[in-house]
C-alpha cells in the first residue's frame, strides 16, 4: 500500500514545509515592521506578506484533498507532479506578492490552473471507479479496444 502513496506523502510534507515557511515570513515581517498580533494592518509591505500567507493557507486544504483524490483514484505520479507544480506556483505567488501586488497575478493564475487540472483528474478517477466498481463498465478497456 505504501508504494501507492509515497509520492503523495512526500508532496504533502513539502506543502506543509512551504506553509511553515510562509508563516515564518509573516513572523519576520511582524518583527521588521513592529506589528504585534492580533493586528493585521500596517505598511503595505507587511500587508502583502500577510495576505499572501493567508491566501495560501486558505487554499491549502483544497489542494491537499485534490492531491490525494487524484493520486488515489487516478494516478499517483501524475498527481504528485501536479502537486509539485502547484507548490511551485504558490511559492512564486508568495514571492511575487511580497514584491508587488501585480507580481502575484501570473503565479495565481498558474496555480489555479493546476488546481482545475487536479479537479478534472480527481473527477475522472472517481467516475472511473464508480463505473467500474458499481456498473461493471471499464472505460479504459473500452478506449483501448
Amino acid at each position: 500500500m505504501l508504494d501507492q502513496i509515497h509520492w503523495l506523502a512526500a508532496v504533502t510534507v513539502l506543502g506543509v514545509l512551504e506553509q511553515a515557511y510562509f508563516f515564518l515570513q509573516v513572523i519576520y515581517a511582524r518583527r521588521l515592521f513592529g506589528i504585534s498580533p492580533p493586528k493585521i494592518s500596517g505598511p503595505p509591505e507587511f500587508e502583502r506578506i500577510f495576505r499572501a500567507q493567508v491566501n495560501s493557507s486558505e487554499y491549502f486544504p483544497i489542494f491537499l484533498a485534490l492531491l490525494w483524490q487524484a493520486g488515489l483514484f487516478f494516478h499517483q505520479g501524475l498527481a504528485a507532479a501536479l502537486g509539485l507544480l502547484y507548490l511551485y506556483g504558490r511559492y512564486c505567488y508568495f514571492m511575487g506578492y511580497k514584491a508587488s501586488p501585480s507580481e502575484r497575478l501570473s503565479p495565481i493564475y498558474f496555480s489555479a490552473g493546476v488546481l482545475w487540472i487536479l479537479i478534472a483528474v480527481s473527477a475522472l478517477g472517481i467516475l472511473h471507479f464508480f463505473l467500474s466498481h458499481y456498473v461493471g463498465l471499464n472505460i479504459l478497456q473500452l478506449l483501448t479496444a
